[in-house]
C-alpha cells in the first residue's frame, strides 16, 4: 500500500511539472537559506576564534592603569609602568608560567635606502615568541648578550619586507630607526591581521634595552606578556600576577587597581556570544520562509484534491478506504517537501561553501543542522499536507462521482 502511494505520488508530480516545481521551490528557498546562513554564522565565529589565536595561546597583557579595549600600540597610560623587578619578581613566583615578555612600544619610520615606512617598534625578549607562539621563517632569535648590552639587532615583520626590501635578503641588512640603525637578524612568520584589523606582520622587534636606551630614554615596561602553560593554568596564574602586582604596588584591601590583566578568553567569549546570536536570528528570519514554502504545499495540495474529485471518488465507490486516500495525498506532500528539503540542503551548502571561500572564511559545515533541515522540511509535508489529505479522504463517493 505504501509503495503504490509513493508511486500515485510520483506520477502526479510529474504530471504536473510547472506546478510541482513552483511549490518546491518555497521549501527549497527556506532550508537554503536556513543553511546558508548558519554556516555563514558558524564560519564567521570560526574566523574570529582563528584571529585571537593568532594573538598567542592562553595570553594574558598586563598594562598600567585600567583596562582599554583595542589594540595596544602606542605607550602611555596614567598609571605608573613596570619594572624589570616587576618582571622578574613575576617570572620567579607566579606557578605554570610558560612564559612572560616584557613590552614597549611606539610608531616610528624605518628606513633602508630609499624606502620607508612608518611602524611599530617593539622592544622585547625571547618571551615574545613564546608567548606570542611565533616562529621565525629565517634567522634566528636574539641572544644572551645582545639582550643584555642591548646591542643594535632587529627581527621584521614580514610587511616589512615586502614594504622596505622588495627582492633584497633582509638577513644582515641595516634598518635605520630615529637615529640608530639595527642590522636584520631575522624574519617573522606571517600572521595577517588581527581581530582589531591591524597588520600584526608591521612590526620590528629590538632588544628591550637598545629600545630603552635610543627610544624611551628610561628603564620602564609599559606592558607585560603573559602565557600559561595550559587552558587549565590560565586563571590561576592570572589570580597569581594579580595578587603579586597589588603587593608590589602597594594597593590596600578595599583599594580598585592601578594595573589590568586582559584576558583572550573574554574577548573571545564576548565576540563568540555575539556572532552566535546574529547566527541564531538570521536563521530564525530565513526559517520564516520554511513557514511559507508549507503553506505553498497545503494550498497546493487544496488545488489538487478539488481537480481529482472525481478520481477520489471512483477510488473510494470500488472499495478503496479512507485511510488510503489520506495516505495517498499526504505520501505526495511528504515526496515534494523531501525533494524541495533534498535541493535545499545542496543549495544550502554549496552557498555557505562558496561566500565562505569568496571571503577567505573557515568552511564550517554543520551535519546537525543540515539533518535537522531535511528532517524539519519533511515534517512540514506532513504537517501541512494532513488537512488536504484528510478533506479528500472524507469526501462522499456519490458527491465524488457527480463532480465536474
Amino acid at each position: 500500500m505504501l509503495l503504490n502511494a509513493f508511486f500515485l505520488a510520483f506520477r502526479e508530480i510529474l504530471r504536473n511539472k510547472l506546478r510541482s516545481s513552483l511549490t518546491i521551490l518555497g521549501i527549497v528557498i527556506g532550508i537554503a537559506s536556513v543553511i546558508g546562513m548558519v554556516m555563514l554564522g558558524e564560519a564567521t565565529t570560526a574566523y574570529v576564534t582563528q584571529n585571537i589565536t593568532k594573538l598567542g595561546s592562553n595570553l594574558l597583557t598586563l598594562k598600567p592603569g585600567e583596562d582599554r579595549r583595542g589594540p595596544p600600540i602606542i605607550d602611555g597610560t596614567g598609571a605608573k609602568n613596570f619594572t624589570m623587578a616587576d618582571l622578574e619578581s613575576i617570572r620567579r613566583d607566579t606557578p605554570n608560567l610558560k612564559g612572560a615578555s616584557p613590552v614597549a612600544s611606539g610608531l616610528m619610520r624605518a628606513v633602508y635606502g630609499n624606502k620607508n615606512h612608518a611602524t611599530s617598534v617593539t622592544g622585547a625578549d625571547n618571551d615574545y615568541f613564546l608567548v606570542k607562539d611565533w616562529e621565525l621563517t629565517s634567522g634566528r632569535t636574539f641572544e644572551d648578550d645582545e639582550l643584555s648590552m642591548g646591542q643594535s639587532v632587529c627581527i621584521i615583520g614580514n610587511t616589512i619586507k615586502e614594504m622596505l626590501f622588495d627582492e633584497v635578503e633582509p638577513l644582515g641588512e641595516y634598518v635605520r630607526i630615529k637615529k640608530f640603525s639595527c642590522q636584520v637578524i631575522g624574519v617573522l612568520e606571517p600572521k595577517g591581521s588581527s581581530m582589531f584589523g591591524t597588520d600584526q606582520d608591521d612590526l620590528i622587534l629590538v632588544p628591550l634595552k637598545l629600545y630603552q636606551r635610543r627610544v624611551s630614554g628610561n628603564q620602564d615596561i609599559s606592558r607585560i606578556m603573559l602565557s600559561s602553560v595550559s587552558g587549565e593554568t590560565l586563571e590561576e596564574v592570572k589570580e597569581s600576577v594579580t595578587s603579586l602586582m597589588r603587593q608590589r604596588r602597594h594597593i590596600g584591601d578595599g583599594q580598585a587597581d592601578d594595573f589590568s590583566i586582559r584576558d583572550m578568553r573574554d574577548t573571545l567569549n564576548t565576540l563568540s556570544s555575539t556572532t552566535h546570536m546574529l547566527t541564531l536570528l538570521l536563521g530564525a528570519v530565513a526559517a520564516i520562509s520554511l513557514l511559507v514554502g508549507g503553506i505553498g504545499i497545503m494550498n497546493i495540495m487544496l488545488v489538487s484534491v478539488t481537480e481529482r474529485t472525481r478520481e477520489v471518488g471512483i477510488r473510494l465507490a470500488i472499495g478503496a478506504m479512507e485511510k488510503e486516500v489520506l495516505l495517498q495525498f499526504l505520501v505526495e506532500a511528504v515526496v515534494l517537501s523531501s525533494i524541495g528539503g533534498f535541493i535545499g540542503v545542496m543549495l544550502g551548502v554549496g552557498i555557505g561553501v562558496g561566500v565562505s571561500l569568496s571571503f577567505d572564511l573557515p568552511i564550517a559545515f554543520n551535519l546537525p543542522i543540515v539533518m535537522i533541515a531535511f528532517i524539519f522540511s519533511t515534517l512540514i509535508g506532513v504537517i501541512f499536507g494532513y488537512f488536504p489529505a484528510q478533506k479528500a479522504a472524507k469526501l462522499n463517493p456519490i458527491d465524488a462521482l457527480r463532480h465536474e
